[in-house]
């Protein structure tokens, strides 16, 4: 059997064809996004005909949300498991880190997830994603607040700014790539830890009204 270009066609299991439209969509929705991306340009790099994309996915939306809750699973395991131990700041470090290293070896799936799409995925979307992973560094913010006697119930709005600032800091290393992921981790802590140390009970905006 051979295609329209009149290549032999590889023979695959349905598994095996699943994710080869997997890999396929992925890369193709992190060049040209969503809404760029066709059915027909899926299909004709899979070498395959429309309908086997319909088969599998039910259609483009389909595809995108089984790559979106990938990439959404693969970036949050990352940075779960790179959670170990004990030291806040050691906890903190590691987070920032893990992030950046799923920008740097998953470049396309991060373009994917933090690209807008009117699809929205089984997961949700990059920002119950970054909901999620505050949740986690609210946990760890709770006791440091607590020892320091500061009022543990605004742990959660410091986790959100915290990762609020890694995320946005991983979009802009996203196309710069310098300076290595380890310096821009070592700054992203250096400005939230420090920043931390120096919190006031009770702050007051300088600002006159």
């Amino acid at each position: 059997m051979t295609d329209s270009a009149g290549r032999p066609r590889i023979r695959m299991t349905g598994n095996q064809r699943r994710e080869q439209l997997l890999d396929v969509g992925r890369a193709l929705f992190a060049e040209k996004g969503f809404e760029a991306t066709s059915i027909e340009e899926i299909a004709a790099r899979a070498n395959v005909s429309k309908p086997v994309v319909y088969e599998h996915f039910g259609g483009k939306e389909g595809l995108y949300a089984v790559v979106v809750d990938r990439e959404m699973r693969r970036l949050l395991d990352r940075i779960t498991s790179a959670l170990t131990g004990d030291n806040p700041r050691a906890l903190v470090e590691q987070a920032a880190l893990a992030l950046l290293v799923y920008i740097e070896e998953e470049t396309d799936g991060f373009r994917i997830l933090v690209r807008d799409s009117p699809v929205v995925s089984s997961s949700g979307t990059f920002s119950s994603l970054l909901n999620d992973i505050a949740s986690q560094v609210e946990y760890i913010l709770v006791g440091e607040f607590s020892r320091r006697k500061l009022n543990p119930k605004l742990a959660g709005m410091y986790a959100q700014m915290l990762v609020g600032m890694v995320a946005l800091t991983g979009q802009w290393w996203l196309e710069v790539r310098k300076p290595r992921r380890e310096e821009v981790a070592a700054h992203l802590v250096n400005l939230g830890w420090n920043g931390l140390k120096g919190l006031e009970a009770k702050p007051r905006l300088s600002v006159s009204d």
